[in-house]
């Protein structure tokens, strides 16, 4: 196990780097301490513990910024949480060598999806400029700021997105990561919804698979307090100063920076596991 001081600065990296992308910052602590040959029964539940404390740290930033969508991500998360308990359940049975391909797989196909895309898709629209950004209260639409322009949006092909929503926490509870690398690709290319937007919801609502983990994980003893406090303050400053720098970049930079994260945690992930 890395030193105390290690898994701090490490919480704080894994954090920041996640709340730009919205791909959780377990996503690149797991990889790095099954690396540093930490076994996946600790390693799970650390990553779930950066999940929760980065999704509340850069909530507040977020929320001021009107990029989360409630309803959506409620959505999302309700399917998620059912694969959540299936995965963390099943996860004491898994060897490290599947738990990483598992990972690394799940994270080249979100590469994938992030990369292929180019441009912007969602653009914004005159008759919406003198509205607040922020969702539509009771649909899975609203508005963003782009460039101080409004932008709208609405979810699309929302029954392919719920389903593989199952499938994306059944991933998060294995490997113990928050399934925001699944959750932003998931929204921002079958849903729809602008990569800030997707980014910022995922970012907000991993916090609730963290903690459906984190509670089977508690019941199996298998969360140790002093590198999960050091993980804790870690990555509540990384959440934070990632929210902030979200926020000052354009669209298409997040879903690059998203992408190439994902594609390094894939290689490194995967090539490690044979």
């Amino acid at each position: 196990m890395p030193s105390i001081v290690i898994l701090g600065l490490l919480g704080t990296f894994c954090a920041f780097v996640g709340a730009i992308g919205g791909i959780g910052g377990a996503t690149l602590l797991v990889p790095v301490l099954l690396i540093c040959n930490v076994e996946p029964l600790l390693a799970a539940p650390l990553g779930m513990v950066a999940v929760a404390a980065g999704s509340l740290a850069a909530a507040s930033r977020q929320l001021d910024d009107g990029v989360v969508h409630h309803r959506l991500g409620l959505s999302v998360e309700l399917f998620a949480s059912v694969g959540t308990v299936l995965g963390a359940l099943l996860s004491a049975s898994i060897s490290e060598q599947w738990l990483a391909r598992i990972l690394g797989t799940a994270a080249l196909a979100g590469a994938i999806a992030a990369i292929a895309r180019k441009g912007i898709r969602n653009r914004p629209v005159g008759i919406f400029d003198d509205e607040s950004a922020g969702e539509w209260p009771g649909t899975l639409g609203g508005t963003y700021t782009l460039n101080d322009a409004v932008v709208p949006y609405q979810a699309k092909h929302v029954a392919y997105g719920l389903g593989i929503s199952v499938f994306t926490g059944v991933v998060s509870g294995l490997a113990g990561v928050g399934g925001g690398f699944m959750k932003t690709p998931t929204m921002s290319e079958v849903m729809k919804v602008p990569v800030k937007v997707a980014a910022a919801t995922s970012t907000f609502v991993s916090g609730i698979t963290a903690s459906t983990a984190l509670l089977i994980y508690g019941i199996q003893g298998r969360i140790e307090v002093r590198p999960a406090a050091a993980v804790i303050a870690g990555a509540l400053l990384g959440g934070f100063s990632g929210a902030r720098l979200q926020s000052r970049l354009n669209a298409s930079t997040v879903r690059r920076m998203t992408g190439l994260l994902l594609l390094v945690v894939a290689v490194v992930v995967i090539g490690g596991s044979w």
